[in-house]
C-alpha cells in the first residue's frame, strides 16, 4: 500500500514536470499560478494532508517578503497550495531529481549558505524582484526544526525587503495528526531523508498542515528590528493554532473560528 502511494506521487511529479514544460510557456501568469496551486493541493493530498488557512484576511497579494518557520520541503507544497510564491532555498536542493527542476522552472532562487558572500547576491536579486512587485518567500531560522519552537530569524536576507521598502508578510506552518496533536512525522531533522519524511508522513496521515497569515509589518528601515518583529508574529501565531487544535478546543470547549479549509480528502 505505502509502495503504491509513493508511486503515485511520484507519478504527480512526472505530470508536475509535463505541465511546467508543456503549458507553461504559452501559459499568462494567473493561468500559471493556478496551475501551481491546484498541482500544490494534489501533492497534499496524495500524501494524505488537508490545508487549513487561518486569517486569510490579511494576505497580500503582490509586492511583500514572505517569511515563515520552516519544518519540512512539504512546507513548499503548503505554501503553493495556500498561494503559489517563489522562493530561497538550499543550493542542494537544485540537485534534488524532479523536484529541484520544478523548484528552479518556478522561479526558485538557490543560495550557497556556506558561501557568505552568496547572501549579499541573493539579497540583491530578491530586492528586485520584490521592487518589481513579485512575492518571494523566505525561511530565515536557516535550516529546519520539529516544529516545536522557532529558532531566532536570520536578519540578513530581511534586508531585501529594507531596500525595496516592501512589506513582510510573516506565516506560521503546524502540522497536527488525526487526534488533533501536533505531529512530527513531516519533519526533515537530523539524519533523516527525504524518503524517511515522506514515509513518516504517509504512515502518520491523515495529517493537517496548519497555515496561518500573521499581519504584515510595514516597510522598515531595519533589518533586525523586522526579523525579531517577524519572528516574534510566528511564535504568536504557534500558540494560536497550538491552543486551536482539537485536543485544546475540546479541553477549552472552543472553536477557531478563522480557518478556510482548501483541501480535503476524496472518496
Amino acid at each position: 500500500m505505502l509502495v503504491f502511494r509513493k508511486a503515485r506521487i511520484f507519478a504527480h511529479l512526472l505530470r508536475g514536470m509535463f505541465v511546467v514544460a508543456t503549458r507553461f510557456p504559452s501559459a499568462s501568469a494567473s493561468v500559471r499560478l493556478e496551475l501551481n496551486r491546484a498541482w500544490s493541493i494534489e501533492m497534499l493530498r496524495l500524501c494524505g494532508m488537508t490545508l487549513v488557512v487561518h486569517n486569510d484576511q490579511a494576505r497580500l497579494d503582490s509586492g511583500a517578503l514572505v517569511v515563515g518557520n520552516h519544518i519540512s520541503w512539504i512546507d513548499i507544497y503548503v505554501v503553493n497550495a495556500w498561494r503559489p510564491t517563489p522562493f530561497v532555498a538550499k543550493a542542494e536542493v537544485r540537485q534534488w531529481p524532479v523536484v529541484g527542476w520544478l523548484a528552479q522552472q518556478l522561479g526558485a532562487v538557490f543560495i550557497q549558505r556556506e558561501k557568505r558572500g552568496d547572501a549579499k547576491r541573493i539579497m540583491h536579486e530578491l530586492s528586485e524582484r520584490l521592487t518589481q512587485g513579485e512575492l518571494m518567500c523566505v525561511f530565515p531560522e536557516g535550516t529546519t526544526t520539529s516544529g516545536a519552537s522557532v529558532l531566532p530569524f536570520h536578519a540578513n536576507l530581511f534586508q531585501a525587503a529594507v531596500s525595496a521598502e516592501c512589506p513582510v508578510q510573516p506565516i506560521c506552518l503546524f502540522y497536527e495528526d488525526a487526534s488533533g496533536r501536533q505531529s512530527t512525522a513531516p519533519a526533515y531533522i537530523d539524519d533523516l531523508t527525504l524518503a524517511d519524511t515522506l514515509n513518516a508522513m504517509l504512515r502518520g496521515a491523515p495529517l493537517t498542515a496548519h497555515l496561518y497569515v500573521c499581519d504584515a509589518l510595514a516597510p522598515g528601515d531595519d533589518r533586525r528590528v523586522l526579523a525579531r518583529d517577524a519572528q516574534a508574529a510566528v511564535e504568536l501565531a504557534m500558540q494560536r493554532v497550538r491552543g486551536g487544535s482539537k485536543v485544546a478546543a475540546a479541553q477549552d470547549g472552543q472553536d477557531d473560528a478563522l480557518v478556510e479549509v482548501l483541501t480535503q480528502e476524496r472518496p
